[in-house]
């Protein structure tokens, strides 16, 4: 067990503080402050007895009032007293966190985050972190691995501060994982190599976060950040493989404030307000807490019940493990040093003497196997020793004697049992390595596999499926089909029209030949086959309806490799014929399974695209090579005329489509941006027959889209567009009322535009060609994409 460690700083006097002649009242003497209430005469008492000094003592108290001060605690010397112990606890394998608390402009975030040329707790933790392990890596000793998480709690609601802004960074849910607690689901995790990387994904995470002007700081953060390390360290622990893992989450909380002393307004009062409920709720927990410690030290008084509000507020939800669980928690309270905030330091003071009585309960995150291993080790070791040091016969013969001794071969023989069964998940991974001819290398920050054998690579088409499966194909024949088959199968799937016996993989003499079995459904780079087929270097394999993978032959692909840096290779030869027969067959594929097949598409366009570039760079200007080339553009072409009309259907097939081909709706809003670029964008839902996508759209877009079509399209006149108001434009009641406008008028705007003669979209004149395509020629709006990168954000 061990109790939040406190800390006191008190910083210099402010401009604000100056201008208002305020007077000194925060006295420090080493771990002890005290603070003078001006208003009550020395030697007297106030109201109720209130006493002119209140003095508190904590772990530490940092002077930081005067930079000539002998006493000057500098941020080098907060570091020194309170990140090393950080650093030390998480290459122990606990874990850890350090928040700041205090009044807005009282020092909490230049005491976590710094300024240039004097960097604060987190950067100085981060980079006394990677000092410790370049230098452990040096001698060998352990592996390490490096994520850093950092998101902002605004208005209770959480934002990534590291995703682009055309990514989904508001509104991310808060989980609750029954081991590991709380955590921020879709938070973006980054890996990171060294100090370097650390720092700039800060910087990038701090220009991202809300901070403005208010009455008492002109920098005021309006919302609490949270800087997450997740640090994991691999070692020798005993001759025992040992792997620990330990958060360290590094907090700076925004700044308790009164609206009278602020004078915020508007969206700085709300700002203030959600502040502070959080602040309380941190107050609350802090405070039960404390009872709740108190009451387990006191073990004959009666205990209370006391109820810990986690969740009432997110940030108390987040921190649950490091205020009252497993983790060495450190507090740093800021304070003004003025009498024109005594109300503020007085309250904070408080505050923090509370939490000083909060018992924590680090442990040691490693593996169970490990811990009890070493455990046991030790107890044979103390067992040993008792009967070493009862070295005589008539001890020996004693039951007590037996009886340890009983002991004693029971721990080995199970010390014995868990160290084989942990080895030997170690070994049976080695053991594949070198049975399967795998090789793992590490390139950049990936991991690649390679192989010497022609093997499948599994696309699995489900999205929960986290594993990459490969099968090697032997010399010989390798049976595919499922469990129930009449005789044993080398490869054992499942899923749709696939058979008992379905196909046989022939390898000779490094040829590998598809062979269907029993007309089973079995397809090549999308196109049908029902006799022997020989596979190339990268072929798309469908088995059954579910079961994809890409054949890949190492040998085969190392020679085209060579021939092509050579210059023998030419551009056409890297299986042109089946790259353009499955472009031709994929999308009559893809309307029966449009999820799985939608890789195929990709991967074939992506081949294609390297190829008409390396004919772009590299191809000479010969006769030959232009017949060529205006073939393959006259291909592209035919394709992809033929795939707009087996994706497209007619709207007389079913009568429903012809009542209602488009169907649209606006489901939500999200606000995104921040300060003044702060705005709403509504989800656009569109259905054209079996096609469905999303776009967001703030709006201004829909606004610009009726103005431009209205004078192309006369009937677009008469439709009633929502109008514009010039109050209210963030005010939650107002977009929703918004969002329903917009929505009937985009139903409108379908409707009149299928019955308008003049109109692309009117139903007799489309024909076959109604679909996505159609609707994103028609107005750019409905397309994907266009808006992401325009100054005013996604839409």
């Amino acid at each position: 067990m061990a109790s939040v460690k406190v800390a006191v700083r008190v910083r210099p006097m402010n401009r604000r503080e100056k201008d208002l002649e305020a007077k000194f009242i925060i006295q420090m003497e080493k771990s002890k402050t005290t603070i003078t209430n001006l208003k009550i005469p020395e030697g007297g008492t106030g109201d109720s007895g209130r006493e002119r000094t209140k003095t508190f003592t904590y772990d530490f108290s940092f002077y930081s009032a005067d930079t000539k001060s002998p006493d000057y605690v500098s941020q080098e010397m907060v570091f020194k007293t309170l990140g090393t112990d950080v650093v030390k606890s998480a290459f122990e394998g606990y874990n850890a966190c350090v928040f700041a608390y205090g009044q807005t402009g009282s020092g909490k975030s230049y005491t976590m985050m710094g300024n240039s040329g004097d960097s604060g707790l987190i950067p100085r933790i981060c980079e006394g972190l990677f000092s410790r392990i370049n230098e452990t890596t040096r001698w060998d000793e352990a592996s390490f691995r490096t994520e850093v998480s950092y998101l902002e709690i605004y208005n209770e609601r959480v934002r990534d501060l590291l995703r682009r802004k055309s990514s989904k960074t508001f509104n991310l849910r808060v989980r609750e994982h029954p081991k590991e607690g709380p955590y921020v689901e879709d938070l973006s995790k980054h890996l990171v190599q060294n100090y370097g990387d650390v720092e700039e994904l800060m910087d990038a995470g701090n220009i991202n976060r809300t901070t403005a002007a208010t009455g008492m700081n002109d920098v005021s953060s309006r919302s609490h950040a949270i800087f997450t390390i997740k640090f994991t360290q691999a070692k020798f622990d005993s001759e025992m493989p040992c792997e620990t893992v330990s958060k360290i989450h590094l907090v700076d909380l925004a700044g308790s404030e009164r609206a009278d002393a602020t004078g915020a307004t508007g969206v700085r009062l709300k700002e203030g307000g959600n502040i502070n409920k959080s602040l309380v709720t941190l107050g609350n927990v802090i405070s039960a807490l404390a009872d709740l410690s108190q009451d387990a030290a006191n073990t004959l008084a009666k205990k209370k019940q006391v109820f810990v509000p986690y969740r009432d507020s997110v940030l108390t939800w987040l921190l649950k493990d490091s205020l009252g669980g497993n983790s060495k928690t450190i507090m740093i309270a800021t304070i003004s040093p003025a009498d024109v905030n005594y109300g503020e330091t007085l309250s904070t003071l408080r505050y923090a003497n509370r939490a000083k009585n909060i018992i924590n309960k680090p442990t040691i995150n490693e593996d169970a196997n490990v811990k009890l291993i070493r455990e046991l080790r030790a107890e044979i070791a103390r067992l040993k020793t008792l009967l070493a040091q009862g070295n005589q016969i008539a001890l020996l013969d004693s039951p007590t004697a037996l009886s340890m001794e009983e002991k004693l071969q029971q721990n080995e023989a199970r010390v014995q049992e868990l160290t084989k069964e942990w080895t030997n998940k170690w070994n049976e991974t080695q053991n594949i390595l070198k049975e399967q001819t795998l090789a793992l290398r590490k390139e950049g920050i990936g991991v690649v596999l390679d192989s010497e054998l022609p093997h499948l690579i599994g696309i699995d088409d489900d999205l929960l499926s986290t594993g990459i499966i490969l099968y090697h194909l032997k010399e010989g024949q390798t049976y595919v089909g499922r469990d129930d088959a009449s005789t044993e199968q080398d490869i054992v799937l499942h899923g749709l029209d696939l058979e008992s016996e379905h196909c046989i993989f022939e390898n000779i003499g490094g040829t590998v030949t598809l062979i269907p079995l029993s007309g089973s459904q079995c397809s090549v780079n999308g196109v049908q086959i029902v006799e022997a087929t020989h596979l190339n270097q990268g072929a798309v394999i469908l088995l059954g309806r579910t079961n994809m993978f890409r054949f890949n032959h190492p040998k085969e692909a190392a020679k085209l490799r060579e021939k092509r840096k050579s210059g023998l290779l030419s551009s056409f030869s890297l299986s042109m014929t089946d790259l353009s027969k499955s472009r031709e067959n994929l999308s009559a594929v893809m309307l029966y399974n449009p999820g799985i097949n939608a890789y195929i598409e990709e991967e074939v366009q992506r081949r294609l695209q390297d190829l008409h570039r390396v004919i772009s760079e590299g191809c000479s200007t010969s006769a030959d090579t232009m017949k060529d080339n205006e073939k393959l553009h006259n291909g592209t072409i035919q394709r992809k005329l033929k795939y707009e009309r087996m994706v497209s259907r007619s709207l007389g097939a079913n009568p429903d489509d012809l009542k209602d081909p488009i169907k649209i709706s606006i489901p939500r809003y999200v606000l995104c941006g921040q300060g003044k670029d702060a705005h709403f964008e509504f989800e656009v839902k569109i259905t054209v027959l079996d096609e469905t996508w999303t776009v967001f759209r703030r709006y201004s877009r829909f606004r610009e889209m009726h103005k431009t079509l209205k004078l192309k399209y006369a009937e677009l006149a008469a439709l009633e567009f929502p109008p514009k108001k010039l109050f209210g434009n963030k005010d939650e009641r107002v977009i929703a009322e918004r969002r329903s406008h917009l929505e009937k008028y985009l139903r409108d705007f379908f409707s009149v535009m299928l019955q308008s003669a003049t109109s692309p979209l009117h139903i007799n004149k489309v024909g076959l060609t109604l679909s996505k395509h159609t609707i994103c020629e028609f107005s750019p709006f409905f397309k994907k994409g266009v808006f992401d990168y325009s100054s005013h954000g996604t839409g």
